[in-house]
């Protein structure tokens, strides 16, 4: 049963992404003259993330030119990066990634500054980054490796879900962690200490079930729809990332579109990504509580010692970002 269960999966998710190319080779237009698109995360369909993409769907859906379909939970086949090249390619897809993905996928190294861990911690800022510079840079550097930049989402604060209690940075020495894979990922892992452990995140549930983990980091709004309550009986609240949900999509969809339908689905997935950040941010304090109305233990670390653990990540440039970046960050956002 179990055989023929995972047959099914693969066949429906190579059906759904053959039905997808389909449509990305003869451009945006179905039946009925409408601009197909789809969305596609790897969050439950609970979290913020997905919420705002359903929103997006809605309102693009009831101008009658647009037939959004939304998939989350990982219901399309492909990790994020793989939806993004697939994006790439002329699926007509939106695939929310970020900027640390993005950074190691399209070998943008500055881009990593904007989840850097304890550079930006107000989620604010967001709103003002189109405007920036630098973001125009690195929207162009994206472009022209076929990837549109469309908007950049606040999507939580990263923090430690782990099966032994994590009070201090020395705690999480050799804990199989689930994180980032990508250079950002990889440099927390080197000056907290934690085994960097590749899983999709789909399976982080499954992976601590199986002993295989030890633990995730990851923002609330996922952990709780993921129900990693169940299986992870402490949380750190270390804050080290700003997580972003960067919503791309292949340039080739937005160069079909007609300008009018352009500009309308750039105006939607902006306004609801301003919208959906606030709403993230004011739901994650109802979320820890309820955590702890579950039984978690939540912990709130000294902040000042996993800063100072990971200072040398700066120090070293492990990131390979530019000199003086922040700086500039920073002077641009009128910090």
């Amino acid at each position: 049963m179990k055989f023929c269960r995972s047959i099914f999966v693969l066949t429906l998710g190579l059906f759904l992404t053959f039905s997808l190319f389909a449509g990305g080779s003869s451009g945006p237009q179905v039946s009925g003259g409408k601009i197909a698109v789809t969305f596609a995360g790897t969050e439950g369909a609970t979290a913020g993330q997905s919420r705002a993409m359903m929103e997006i769907a809605d309102i693009l859906n009831a101008t009658g030119r647009f037939d959004v379909k939304v998939y989350v939970a990982g219901a399309l086949p492909g990790d994020t990066d793989n939806l993004v090249t697939q994006a790439r390619l002329g699926v007509n897809l939106v695939v929310p990634s970020d900027p640390g993905r993005l950074a190691s996928q399209f070998n943008i190294p500055d881009l990593n500054i904007l989840m850097a861990p304890y550079v930006l911690t107000d989620y604010k800022l967001l709103e003002k980054l189109p405007e920036t510079a630098l973001y125009k840079q690195w929207q162009s550097q994206l472009e022209a490796q076929g990837i549109v930049l469309v908007a950049n989402m606040f999507n939580g604060f990263r923090s430690f879900y782990t099966t032994r209690q994590v009070s201090s940075v020395r705690d999480l020495s050799g804990l199989r962690i689930r994180g980032f894979g990508n250079n950002i990922g990889m440099a927390l892992a080197k000056y907290l200490g934690f085994a960097q452990t590749t899983m999709n995140a789909t399976d982080i549930y499954s992976g601590i079930q199986a002993r295989a983990l030890d633990g995730c980091e990851i923002q609330p709004s996922t952990a709780d729809s993921y129900r990693l309550y169940e299986v992870t009986p402490y949380l750190a609240l270390t804050r080290h990332y700003m997580l972003q949900s960067s919503f791309v999509c292949g340039k080739a969809l937005l160069d079909s579109m007609p300008i009018t339908d352009r500009e309308l689905f750039l105006r939607t997935v902006n306004d609801v990504v301003i919208k959906y950040s606030g709403i993230i941010a004011s739901e994650e304090q109802g979320i820890y509580d309820g955590f702890r109305a579950r039984g978690m233990t939540v912990t709130d670390v000294n902040i000042s010692e996993f800063e100072a653990a990971i200072a040398p990540l700066y120090t070293n440039n492990d990131l390979g970002l530019s000199p003086g970046l922040k700086d500039t960050l920073f002077r641009q956002l009128g910090l």
